[in-house]
């Protein structure tokens, strides 16, 4: 039996009777936020929106029964409720401020896809309203900064003119000589929504009643999704929440840069600038240290009988980095092998003369099989990470034993 769909007509009702036909223990969990035991209640009719169109579910009660998700099933309504509820008559109730906040968002995509259509020809293929933000997928050119405000402009527009949001039904040839922004090939009465002189667009959807309790929009960023733009926005409540949270990220930034809030971007700019030529000169000073530190190394390993010198070294408050300048410079020696490593972070490093004659992947490879740890490399350089950072010493004379077994 087909669930009759009461927010069709009037997605403003909040409470509501219907009749229990079933309720049943679902077997499953469908999503995450249903993994505790759930029933599924099937009511005649319901005021409650199952997911569908980009739209999340409503939530609220059945009786005494907390419902936690809405599905779609063929002609019917699933109610998953946290507990049984009676066959029979039962009141519904609709978590009003979620209801409300998804009507705004619904009707304000509606609204900032009729502007993208019209000005820029981009139609919206997709929606999505999520828990804190809002998207859509147009398809067609790049919309620049100046598109997405112009854009965001003219639906705000059409939100302080307070325009008429209303339900029409007809055929899919009726909508279509009604200008119907999106033709759908279906049969039957049809649904649509109408913002008075802006579109008319088939939406099986809950929406305000006046483009005025939108609130506004704000357009967010759009970025680069396949072959289409995804443009993230949010209204009303949500709008309010994102701009005083925005206005706060400024200040607070401001406040760090020591500088206007206006001055932010610059103030950033010079800031990353001046950690790039930090960053430079830190490293060049650090090759040269690994060097200096390397040539106070080298007279002190003694050549083995093979004639193969090994710099073994476990450092400590140094940055990863410097293991490669050290080892590097180790191994420019003939006949010399570094093994590094870092205590406390467990990384190690294996480098050797090409002279040398030793495979610095293979020995490195016989360290992990014991101890753990991920890397590899070639003959000469090889590095990697254990998975026990105190191993480090240990990882290092296994290293060096194998040298000399070898």
């Amino acid at each position: 039996m087909a669930t009759r769909r009461l927010y069709y007509d009037d997605s403003f009702l909040k409470e509501f009777s219907a009749r229990v036909l079933s309720c049943r223990p679902r077997a499953t969990a469908a999503s995450a936020a249903t993994k505790a035991p759930s029933w599924e209640v099937i009511l005649d009719q319901t005021a409650f929106y199952p997911t569908s169109g980009g739209q999340p579910y409503d939530l609220g009660k059945l009786g005494g029964a907390g419902v936690l998700e809405v599905c779609d099933r063929d002609e019917e309504i699933v109610h998953l409720a946290d507990r049984p509820v009676e066959v029979g008559e039962v009141r519904g109730c609709i978590d009003w401020a979620r209801r409300f906040d998804h009507m705004q968002q619904h009707t304000g995509q509606h609204l900032l896809s009729a502007m993208f259509q019209k000005h820029f020809d981009l139609p919206t293929v997709s929606f999505h309203l999520g828990a804190e933000l809002c998207t859509i997928d147009v398809r067609g050119k790049e919309p620049s900064e100046e598109d997405l405000e112009r854009a965001e402009r003219a639906a705000n527009e059409m939100i302080f003119e307070d325009r008429s949001v209303s339900v029409r039904y007809g055929t899919a040839e009726e909508l279509l000589r009604l200008g119907v922004r999106k033709e759908v090939d279906r049969e039957g009465v049809l649904r649509a929504i109408e913002i008075d002189g802006v579109e008319l667009q088939p939406c099986g959807g809950t929406h305000v009643r006046s483009t005025g309790q939108i609130g506004m929009i704000l357009v967010r960023r759009c970025s680069k999704i396949r072959q289409d733009w995804r443009v993230e926005f949010v209204c009303g409540g949500r709008a309010e929440k994102t701009a005083r949270r925005d206005v706060q990220l400024l200040r607070e930034a401001a406040e760090k840069l020591q500088c206007a809030p206006e001055d932010v971007a610059s103030s950033a700019g010079r800031a990353l600038a001046e950690r790039d030529a930090n960053f430079k000169k830190i490293h060049a000073l650090l090759e040269r240290l690994g060097e200096a530190e390397a040539a106070i190394a080298l007279p002190s390993a003694a050549a083995g009988a093979d004639g193969l010198r090994i710099v073994s070294q476990a450092f400590e408050d140094v940055p990863a980095e410097y293991l490669g300048f050290f080892g590097t410079a180790i191994a420019k020696t003939e006949k010399t092998v570094a093994l590094l490593g870092l205590a406390g972070r467990g990384d190690l490093l294996l480098a050797q003369h090409p002279s040398s004659g030793k495979d610095m992947n293979a020995v490195l490879k016989q360290v992990f099989e014991k101890f753990g740890g991920k890397g590899g490399g070639t003959r000469d350089f090889a590095r990697g990470k254990l998975v026990d950072p105190s191993q480090v010493g240990n990882a290092l004379a296994l290293a060096r034993e194998k040298l000399s077994g070898a």
